[in-house]
């Protein structure tokens, strides 16, 4: 059967991740925002899906995914949903709990990347709150850029299976999800990123191969791939890279 993503059809955002798994499994999946009203698709296909009154399990926001009678919102609780089905979670219960939990933590890095612009209220404009902004991207990519990097960078250090993963010696969409992160981050905070980085080579190392599986770099190089944009999470503010 073929997923169905929701998301917003202009920006990666949180749906970016999704798409990354779906896309590095080669699995069927229509973004539906993105296709044509006059085949179901567009935003009011979502929003009607999101308002539906039929279901009583509704997803707050966006991303969510429909397979069948199944709707799952929230990103890591729709990876954690596709990955065992889509290869992509390790192998057996303890490697799906430690990859959903490496998701949870770049949830949490994704959030605070994202406060960097709307620091005091998402309903206001950024140059509504440019000060706030200064001050909270000062403190992300001082402190909490190198702090979530060194993590993952340990976490690859010390996996039993060596380096080229976060979980075992396969590909999981943790993976797939710190490729977005990282690159996301040197999109919004080139400066900052660069110089965490240096200090996290396996972290650099497993963002390149990422993007030479050949699924993965048929995508990115697809008009599929929605480019950066100062609508989405990671956004290129320089006045916010010091």
């Amino acid at each position: 059967m073929t997923y169905q993503l929701h998301y917003w059809p202009t920006i990666q955002g949180r749906g970016e991740f999704v798409r990354l798994a779906l896309e590095a499994a080669g699995a069927e999946y229509v973004d539906v925002a993105r296709a044509p009203s006059g085949k179901g698709g567009g935003e009011a296909a979502l929003a009607g899906r999101l308002r539906d009154p039929g279901n009583p399990r509704a997803s707050f926001a966006p991303p969510f995914l429909v397979d069948g009678d199944v709707v799952v919102g929230q990103t890591a609780a729709i990876l954690l949903y596709l990955g065992p089905r889509l290869g992509l979670a390790g192998i057996g219960e303890t490697d799906a709990l430690w990859t959903h939990q490496l998701q949870l933590t770049v949830a949490d890095a994704v959030a605070e990347a994202h406060d960097t612009h709307h620091p005091i209220s998402t309903g206001a404009y950024y140059e509504d709150q440019r000060e706030a902004a200064r001050a909270r991207a000062k403190a992300f990519r001082e402190e909490r850029i190198p702090k979530f990097l060194d993590w993952f960078e340990r976490v690859l250090q010390l996996n039993p299976s060596g380096d080229r993963h976060l979980v075992g010696d396969s590909l999981t969409y943790a993976d797939l999800s710190l490729f977005q992160l990282v690159a996301g981050l040197r999109y919004a905070f080139p400066k900052a990123t660069a110089r965490a980085l240096a200090n996290a080579p396996a972290v650099v190392k497993l963002h390149a191969s990422i993007a030479r599986r050949q699924r993965v770099h048929d995508y990115l190089k697809s008009p599929r791939r929605i480019p950066f944009n100062e609508e989405g999470i990671f956004r290129c503010y320089p006045e916010l890279d010091g």
